[in-house]
């Protein structure tokens, strides 16, 4: 049988992939549910969902590893996590992807920021060096042990060396020997075409909503040569925005009942977990 990792590489040589992003194992189901070949473990939607805090680089890479392997095993479809700037530098590097393909994950992106580092659609972030992010790159395709698993690398340039900073980046990346390259914050859709002009290598599009770069179809990003399209936080930001006005209205009315035709019900939960609460020694799904 073919891994996880094989399978999406097999899937984004063939055409675009459509990656919504995910806080926890139980909503990766949901993506799983809904008929999308792969699911993208958001960094921010972690960090946020789990410890309440922003997007800083506050996981370890245990912690990142744990909660992301829950997602990686939870569904049957491939998953990419967020892995931030590597959790160091060197045989660190190394020991993350080693972590992560223990975990289950098909694979991640490493960026060049530096640490800690800053959601990649705020201002004020800083860069490394070319030779250290090349560095992170080549310690991440040694050190794995599974030849398919897709190690991308992210460059925040655009808004630090500006769109042709962003380029040159890149094409060293993939001199590197990154199987993906992420350019983060591009800022039009001009861009995104422009990019994917200069570099022959699966592209991942960061579709984020309230940040710098425009919201482009699928289908437009596709065409473009994007091979994988995320949206990290969008149905978070959703069930976010639900929950807020669901405990207004219950503050208010003491009663949940007008609010019961939009909850998911507990048979519809068992469903979502596979659990049937007749059978005896459920254990669960074991990949």
């Amino acid at each position: 049988m073919k891994s996880k990792a094989a399978r999406l590489r097999e899937l984004i040589s063939k055409r675009a992939v459509m990656m919504p992003g995910v806080p926890n194992a139980s909503m990766a189901r949901q993506v799983e549910q809904a008929g999308f070949d792969a699911v993208y473990v958001s960094g921010a939607g972690m960090i946020n969902s789990t410890a309440g805090m922003p997007d800083i680089g506050l996981l370890n890479r245990d912690e990142v590893a744990r909660l992301a392997g829950y997602v990686a095993h939870s569904v049957r479809i491939p998953a990419i996590v967020d892995a931030d700037t590597g959790f160091g530098e060197g045989d660190e590097v190394g020991r993350t992807i080693r972590a992560l393909e223990n975990a289950g994950l098909a694979g991640c992106h490493i960026e060049d920021q530096e640490f800690p580092k800053r959601c990649g659609h705020l201002a004020g972030k800083t860069i490394v060096d070319l030779k250290t992010m090349i560095a992170r790159i080549k310690a991440a395709v040694a050190a794995r042990g599974n030849k398919d698993f897709i190690i991308i690398a992210r460059t925040d340039a655009r808004a630090v060396e500006g769109f042709d900073g962003a380029v040159k980046r890149a094409r060293k990346y993939v001199e590197a020997g990154a199987d993906g390259i992420f350019p983060e914050a591009l800022q039009t859709a001009d861009e995104f075409r422009d990019f994917a002009k200069e570099i022959d290598l699966p592209l991942m599009a960061n579709m984020t909503e309230f940040g710098k770069s425009p919201s482009l179809p699928f289908q437009e990003l596709a065409e473009l040569g994007y091979k994988m399209v995320i949206f990290p936080q969008s149905a978070f930001r959703v069930s976010m925005k639900t929950s807020e006005e669901f405990l207004r209205a219950l503050k208010k009315s003491g009663t949940q009942k007008v609010w019961l035709d939009k909850m998911q019900t507990r048979e519809e939960l068992y469903h979502l977990l596979e659990y049937d609460p007749t059978a005896e020694n459920w254990a669960g799904r074991h990949d």
